[in-house]
This record gives C-alpha cells, structure tokens and sequence, in this order.
C-alpha cells in the first residue's frame, strides 16, 4: 500500500451526544497519510469532542471514526503505540524534573526518540534538571509536545499546543511540526490561531455548530470568499450613490472611524458575468470603480485590493450564530 495515497483518519457521519445536547452533529472528513490537517471552529463547534472521540476516549453516540484502519474506541493496543496527543490539559506530574519526565515517556514505547536530541528539538535542552511546576505555560506546553513525538506516532493528535505560547514559542513549534512531517506523520491540529493554521495546513475545515461548513486547502477555502476591493467613501457622497457593479456584491462598515466601502467579486460564483479569467476579476472591477470616479471628480481615498482571509471566513461563519444561517 502507499502511504502517501491512504488515509490515516476517516470521519463519517459523526454524531457525538451528552445527554440531549448534541456536539457534533454528522461531521465528516478524512485525513491522508503525511498530512497536517487542521480543524477550526468557534468555541462550542465540537473540535475537542472529535479529538476525544478519534482518540478512542468516547464512543460515537453516531456516524464511524477510523484511524489507520482501526476503530479507536477503548484504545486497542495496536493503535495506542502508533499515536499520541497534545491534548489541552497536561498529564505530568509537578515534582518531577523534565529529563525524568521525558524518560519516563520513553520507558513506556518501544523506539522512543533520544532524550536529548528530543529536548533539543523542543528548546528545552536548557531546561532539562527543572521540575516541571518551575516551568512558565508555553514550556509545559513544549514539553507536552517533547512527550508526544518522542514516540514516534504515526498519528499525532494536537489540541491547541501552542496555547500560552508567545510569538517566538509558536514559531519553533511550527518548525518541529514541519520536520515531524516531514519524517511522514500525520497530524490533526485544532487551534484558535488561524495564522497557524494557514500557515502549517496541508487542508482544513471550519467547523460550526457540530459540523464541517467549509473544506479544502487554504486556497480552495479562500476562493469561495473571492477577493475584496476596499476604498473610504468619498466626502460628500452618502452609500446610496455608490455605482453598483455587475459580478459584486457591496457592503459599507465602519472602521477606525472611517466609513469604508466594501466591494467583494468572485465570492460563492458572484463573479460568474465576468468574462475573464477568476485572477482579472478584481483588476477588472477596480477599474470600473476607478473610472467611475473619474468621471465624477472624485478620490478613491485609501484604495486597498486584497484576497479574503481566513479570518474573514471564520468571522462570517462565527457571525451565523446570530444571524441564524447564511
């Protein structure tokens, strides 16, 4: 079998219920081998319950998980010594030093990673005769993740490692993700850092209320947003005479004390009655808002053309808790 082309997590129909409130409500996605795949979603969506469930630490109340072929549920010892976790609340213990720490991880799998040269790789060499309470967040968070490669999963679980993290802390564990990778683990990752998630994801999916709304790479992702052509409105003009341009859509906010018009092509096929290329698209549509400006006298103050950001399309499915849907 080639295990670049298998898949190593598999979610059907995942249904997760305590009591009468249903978590997770029929999510499904798969995730390949050698893959970092991420899992995004407002607070409440269902990530850390899915993490549990493919974990093997719940039972579907619905729907079937696999990893690397096997139901996890229980834990069955022959999937056990091929993953681990990161998960959000640690399992160490205080009064022991880091080194004790890593060893006692080592003692309990069968190929463990070298002790120093995985301290090392988590910039906690420095670190390695402190008990584990003299540590600040962000390195209990690092040790956390030393515990968890030092096994060499085929599978790692990451729920919200970088958390307490500062900037630095989160750019060398983004390194040791990479080069955990690149030895061909697979890796599910929830975070609350989308810049994380654009910038370590082979592919996600932005959950909301217990399912998957949108799927894909980061680019296949951001290209249902389209692009966004952003200008203030001009003095003197009020939102009713902006021009209305085919293959648009056009909404007016207040920003930092300016009033900033918003014109978005290409977003859900909205662009479909431009006959160009997807990549002309905003080009063509700023010029037409330019042109129509020239012919008015006026300036298009602070003329910004930029593509969605997935802190725009996670604003927006956020934002349908209150709206009710889109």
């Amino acid at each position: 079998m080639n295990e670049l082309n298998s898949k190593a997590i598999e979610v059907a129909g995942l249904v997760c219920r305590y009591g009468d409130f249903e978590a997770v409500s029929g999510l499904s996605f798969q995730v390949g081998a050698g893959e970092l795949f991420s899992l995004l979603g407002t607070n409440g969506a269902g990530k850390t319950t899915t993490i549990e469930t493919l974990e093997g630490f719940m039972r579907p109340s619905g729907g079937t998980v696999s990893v690397l072929g096997v139901d996890p549920y229980g834990r069955p010892s022959r999937l056990r010594a091929q993953t681990n976790a990161v998960l959000q609340h640690s399992g160490t213990f205080a009064e022991l030093r880091v080194d004790e720490t890593v060893d006692l991880a080592r003692g309990l799998c069968a190929r463990p990673r070298e002790r120093e040269a995985v301290l090392k790789q988590v910039g906690l060499s420095h670190r390695h005769d402190v008990r584990v309470r003299g540590l600040s967040g962000g390195e209990k968070r690092r040790l956390d993740l030393a515990l968890a490669i030092v096994t060499r999963p085929r599978v790692l679980f990451l729920d919200e490692p970088t958390t307490g993290m500062d900037a630095e802390g989160r750019q060398h564990v983004w390194q040791v993700l990479s080069d955990v990778l690149q030895e061909g683990t697979t890796i599910l990752l929830t975070t609350h850092y989308l810049e994380e998630a654009e910038r370590l994801s082979d592919r996600l999916a932005i959950m909301h209320a217990g399912r998957t709304r949108v799927e894909g790479t980061v680019e296949e992702v951001l290209s249902q947003w389209g692009d966004h052509i952003e200008f203030v409105l001009p003095d003197g003009l009020d939102s009713g005479g902006l021009p209305d341009v085919e293959g648009t859509s056009r909404e007016v906010v207040e920003h930092r004390g300016d009033t900033r018009v918003v014109y978005t092509v290409g977003g859900g096929g909205s662009a479909g009655k431009i006959a160009a290329p997807r990549r002309e698209w905003a080009h063509i549509v700023s010029k037409r808002l330019l042109d129509w400006a020239e012919e008015r006298n006026t300036r298009l103050m602070n003329l910004r053309v930029r593509s969605a950001s997935l802190e725009d399309v996670f604003l927006e499915i956020a934002s349908e808790r209150e709206t009710g849907g889109r």
